[in-house]
């Protein structure tokens, strides 16, 4: 049985607002919190015009005061940034106010461009890499393991809650499967990022896997690009936007928004340029809801995962609500 959850990073349409997409993120969470779906997460970014998700934990707080059923979520906090301990606090008081229903997933990319990184770590040492130090320190806080080793013996992160946020190392990479199955925690593949050696991570992870205080069984997640719509023709027009804004972004450009589907169709592609999305189409499933469904069903074999996370980018917000929907009825989602 295929879980289905999303990730959404509240994208800017040209032409629209950031508080509209926010907007946007907030009725989504509560559509897809009926139709049946397993998580919602939301994601960090930092300094970037055509997203609009800056600060995960404090759009966690507001999807689980006015969601029910699903996990929710970061997908996620980039730790570097940050202390572990002040991380732990923040999501101690998000588990407490919603128990069982927190996920914590954590990553070590920037998040934005080297200038926002050297606010967000004004005044810190740079230079060293310490997130698998900050992943340890995180684990003790969350778990109450801090001993009178530590650099801070004793030390607790409060408040105390009878229940941990469930843990998820994100990654593109082997390192980060790695560095999950060595402490325990979850694993979410990004595959919407990097489409090329996934399996082989995914693999390495599961078979690696080593129990803890975190989980006592791996449990792995594959998060992909996904249009659905009615038909094959018109998944493909909807999807143009994506191929368009992935397109700007590897020409740094940066990102100025969601273009419109007609913007899309209006561009002057070089045949480089139509070769470049071809080769992002890797990190999509574009198509009808049986076309979808078929393509997910094959992942789900070679990543030897039944959790996908599905991260769907459209101008028009209408088409993305749909794309959801039909996923749901694809994979026959219980509504509540």
């Amino acid at each position: 049985m295929i879980r289905l959850s999303v990730l959404d990073q509240s994208p800017i349409a040209q032409g629209s607002t950031a508080p509209e997409a926010l907007s946007q993120t907030v009725r989504l969470a509560r559509e897809l919190d009926q139709l049946g779906y397993h998580r919602f997460w939301v994601s960090e970014h930092h300094h970037t015009l055509g997203l609009a998700g800056s600060s995960p934990e404090i759009l966690v707080a507001h999807l689980a005061a006015v969601t029910t059923n699903m996990r929710i979520g970061t997908g996620g906090v980039m730790l570097p940034h940050y202390s572990a301990y002040k991380v732990a606090e923040t999501f101690r008081v998000l588990e407490g106010l919603h128990p069982n229903r927190i996920d914590l997933g954590v990553g070590r990319a920037p998040g934005g461009m080297p200038l926002a990184t050297r606010a967000l770590q004004e005044g810190k040492v740079t230079g060293i890499d310490r997130y698998p130090e900050q992943l340890d320190d995180l684990i003790g806080y969350l778990y109450d393991t801090i001993d009178e080793n530590h650099k801070f013996p004793g030390l607790r992160a409060t408040p105390i809650v009878p229940t941990a946020p469930q843990l998820w190392l994100l990654g593109s990479s082997g390192e980060s499967a790695r560095l999950a199955a060595q402490r325990g925690a979850s694993f979410a593949f990004a595959h919407f990022i990097n489409g090329e050696g996934g399996e082989e991570a995914m693999r390495w992870y599961q078979e690696h896997f080593q129990p803890s205080l975190v989980s006592d069984r791996p449990q792995s997640m594959v998060a992909i690009f996904v249009v659905c719509a009615e038909t094959e023709e018109e998944a493909n027009r909807i999807a143009s936007s994506l191929d368009l804004s992935l397109l700007l972004l590897e020409k740094g450009g940066g990102s100025q928004g969601t273009p419109s589907v007609e913007a899309a169709l209006r561009y002057p592609y070089t045949d480089y340029d139509r070769y470049r999305i071809q080769e992002n189409r890797k990190r999509m499933i574009v198509g009808t809801k049986e076309q979808v469904k078929e393509r997910i069903l094959q992942m789900s074999g070679r990543y030897n995962t039944t959790e996908f996370m599905v991260v769907t980018i459209t101008h028009d917000f209408e088409a993305k609500r749909k794309s959801f929907r039909l996923l749901a009825e694809a994979f026959g989602l219980s509504g509540r």
